[in-house]
């Protein structure tokens, strides 16, 4: 069979090389992909432009569409697609609006009983700001829309948060996504994320990741779209992840489809443990990045037979090698903020690591950077301590220090918290 990823980052990167390690599927087309992607083969149609993906599915023999990033969901692809009478995996436009607006998918947490920080939503810049002088600190601020991950800010004073809600309901300082807000309780506690493959009341989990959002060490610093992950996360018990299962993702699942607009695709939680049991701090209507790209290395079971079963609602229990995952994201100077370009990248090949492709050119002979976050540099080891090492080892070898930045601390405070059990 083909298949058919749309998108350009490391996400989709990730899933163009599970895809193309199954024996059933014959070629893997990635629109518009990037060029370090050597296992797919890039078309140059944009990931918005769905007229023109449905033509190029139907002339190609596309049997399976992958949508990776979230844009075109709220676009309605998968509506689209589905009229057309194409296979495609992700949630229609009415169920990916858990992850295009905030305050929808607070209200279907507070009706679904799912636990939360508590919150009020608004678009008036005054009533927000009377809110907001009310409320202990510190205290989060979201854009309610789409933002790229970058339109969560954690306020410490009301100097601050006043200046945040300008930015966003009257400067339009994150566009549409900002219009209105979300302004919700500072939650404290071990954050982790827990995918699912879900189609209506189906849910099939994925093994729990930890992500780190701060651009620096020690968490420090502006929101990214994430600097490094690793997987399975060794001190989270087994009571959380199964809180997180039975009292967060199954009910969404249910949630969404006693509503009329069932989830069929890839459901994140964004979770926190608290004092008080495992919280929701947001949920994504795809695959998270750079999560799946320490995911999908760990997952045996063929990624389309996953489909077919979900498809399907067959029982399905995914197999996982019995190891850790690793990846830290390299980035350009500058990110999140403007940032420098065109930088040539050292060459790394090696056994015990892997790459992946998030925003690079190539140039005769070599890659250069092409965006804010560049690649992954990735390993499978049999713990999270040897993963670890493998992937700082070759990082500071290779001197990529000196051309880009990364976090040198991912997967740290796991080691640290695992040490004391």
């Amino acid at each position: 069979m083909n298949v058919l990823v749309i998108g350009r980052g490391g996400r989709e990167h990730s899933l163009v090389q599970k895809f193309a390690e199954s024996d059933d599927v014959m070629t893997v087309y990635v629109a518009p992909g990037n060029e370090g992607m050597v296992e797919g083969m890039p078309v140059p149609i944009m990931e918005r432009d769905i007229d023109g993906l449905i033509e190029f599915v139907k002339e190609n023999g596309i049997d399976w569409t992958f949508v990776g990033p979230e844009q075109p969901l709220m676009d309605g692809i998968v509506d689209a697609f589905e009229r057309e009478g194409l296979k495609i995996f992700g949630p229609t436009e009415a169920a990916a609006r858990i992850e295009g607006s905030k305050a929808y998918a607070k209200q279907l947490m507070k009706e679904a009983g799912i636990p939360s920080a508590s919150y009020e939503a608004f678009d008036d810049y005054e009533e927000a700001v009377s809110y907001l002088q009310k409320q202990p600190l510190p205290i989060v601020i979201k854009a309610d829309g789409l933002a790229a991950g970058k339109g969560v800010v954690i306020v410490q004073t009301f100097d601050q948060g006043k200046a945040v809600l300008e930015d966003m309901l009257l400067n339009n300082g994150f566009g549409v996504a900002g219009q209105s807000v979300v302004i919700e309780e500072f939650l404290e506690g071990e954050e982790f994320s827990l995918h699912a493959f879900v189609n209506g009341s189906a849910v099939y989990p994925l093994l729990p990741a930890q992500d780190h959002k701060r651009v620096f060490d020690g968490d420090e610093g502006p929101n990214t779209g994430g600097m490094g992950a690793y997987a399975p996360v060794p001190h989270l018990s087994v009571d959380d992840i199964q809180a997180a299962l039975q009292g967060v993702v199954q009910p969404m699942a249910e949630k969404m489809e006693q509503e009329g607009h069932p989830f069929k695709g890839v459901l994140y939680a964004g979770l926190i443990v608290t004092r008080d049991g495992v919280k929701v701090i947001e949920f994504n209507a795809r695959f998270g990045d750079p999560e799946t790209q320490v995911l999908l290395p760990l997952l045996e079971t063929d990624l389309v037979t996953v489909l077919d079963h979900v498809e399907r609602k067959q029982p399905l229990t995914l197999a996982w090698k019995d190891a850790t995952c690793m990846g830290v994201v390299v980035a350009a100077k500058g990110y999140p903020g403007p940032y420098e370009k065109d930088i040539e990248i050292p060459a790394l090949f090696t056994e015990d690591t892997f790459l992946i492709h998030a925003a690079t050119k190539r140039m005769i002979n070599r890659y250069m950077s092409d965006g804010g976050r560049v690649l992954l540099v990735g390993s499978v080891a049999k713990s999270l301590q040897e993963a670890r090492a493998n992937v700082y080892r070759h990082l500071d070898s290779a001197s990529f220090r000196d051309r880009f930045h990364y976090r040198t601390d991912i997967g740290a405070r796991a080691l640290k918290a695992s040490a004391f059990e």
